[in-house]
């Protein structure tokens, strides 16, 4: 008699593929959300405790976001510099690293793209904007592809060092604005000369919303395609799941970390361009607001995917956008949303330790019986 049913294969229940598809990936997408809405609850404790109405805040919360076509266009607009300050965290997270510089390659890419169309005035605006753009790319690529070298050859930790560097590139900027890049004219307020209306990013056909959108949401699929479909970003997660395996199969570690963090510099820098082309007109202070560091949100929100990067920003730009009605309708500052930002990251860190702790998004322990 065959003891059939004694056999693993038998007593293991027959899963459909599909159904291990959608528990498998289900995971990243049930604990982030999860993490929100965890969020917003401790969030409305605090606005509670203020003696404000925490329903109130959060019905204009949507309606500054997205209650309304107005509301959705600046939404977007406010987005569009977060898909590509995302991507500056999420490529090198690949790798293993943790990048949080980003604000300094957003800020000198775009003093970069100013000082070029200053420099390039009465030339072609295609070929202006076209190297207003690999001009923030570059500087941005540059300063953070040193991150990356300074971790791979000197063991710097790369946390740390773009943060510091972060600081840095803005005490440069405000040197270069204050200095040998300053409009006269500017007297309150230092700035670059202002780029000609021929080099300026204009809006969507139908939309309120700039070019960058478009440019932001192109990065984030390319980028996933990297990751995802070419050999360089399979080297690149066998690397940030083991460094001295990677180095023992042979791949070369110290080009992917410093080749992914300068693309990942590139894309802050180019978020630093399209602030300038297309919202400030010239380089100034005004670039320091803050979208390098939420990009840190953004990026861990969508478990480092550039493509949930898309999605997330959205929301993140949203929230952003309701900042000024919360304030005069509630006498709330305006810095309002960045506390919900902030008790948001806290959560999204705490909820890393829940990964890989529910059966139910396991069918390998399903198949244990």
């Amino acid at each position: 008699m065959t003891d059939i049913a004694a056999t693993p294969s038998a007593l293991s229940p027959k899963l459909s593929p599909a159904l291990e598809w959608v528990a498998r990936r289900a995971e990243g997408f049930v604990i982030p959300v999860a993490a929100i809405i965890v969020g917003m609850a401790i969030f409305s404790v605090f606005v509670a405790l203020l003696g404000k109405s925490p329903a109130q805040l959060f019905d204009l919360m949507w309606r500054g976001g997205f209650g309304s076509w107005f509301s959705i266009q600046n939404t977007l607009s406010r987005a569009a510099p977060l898909l590509l300050a995302a991507l500056c965290v999420a490529l090198p997270a690949r790798l293993g690293l943790v990048v949080i510089g980003g604000e300094g390659a957003i800020v000198l890419g775009g003093v970069a793209a100013a000082a070029i169309g200053v420099w390039l005035d009465g030339a072609p605006s295609f070929l202006v904007i076209l190297l207003m753009g690999a001009g923030g790319m570059v500087a941005g690529g540059i300063w953070i592809g040193a991150v990356g070298a300074l971790r791979h050859y000197r063991a710097v930790n790369e946390t740390i060092s773009s943060l510091l560097m972060a600081y840095i590139a803005i005490a440069l900027m405000n040197q270069l604005v204050e200095g040998p890049l300053r409009d006269p004219a500017s007297l309150n307020k230092p700035s670059t000369h202002p780029l000609a209306e021929a080099y300026r990013i204009g809006s969507i056909p139908g939309m309120d919303v700039h070019w960058g959108l478009v440019v932001g949401i192109v990065a984030c699929i390319v980028s996933w395609i990297l990751i995802e479909k070419t050999r360089w970003g399979f080297a690149a997660r066998i690397a940030g799941g083991n460094v001295r395996a990677a180095q023992v199969q042979g791949l070369a570690v110290g080009p992917l970390i410093v080749g992914f963090c300068a693309l990942a510099g590139a894309f802050a820098g180019l978020a630093g361009m399209i602030e300038v082309a297309a919202v400030q007109g010239n380089a100034n202070g005004s670039l320091v607001a803050g979208y390098g560091y939420a990009g840190i949100l953004v990026a861990f929100l969508a478990r480092q995917n550039p493509l949930a990067i898309i999605p997330v920003a959205v929301l993140l730009g949203g929230i952003d956008a309701s900042g000024g009605l919360i304030q005069r309708r509630m006498d709330m500052p305006d810095a309002t949303v960045l506390v919900l930002q902030g008790v948001l990251f806290i959560v999204i860190l705490f909820s890393e330790t829940f990964y890989g702790r529910f059966r139910i998004f396991n069918p390998d322990l399903w198949k244990r019986g």
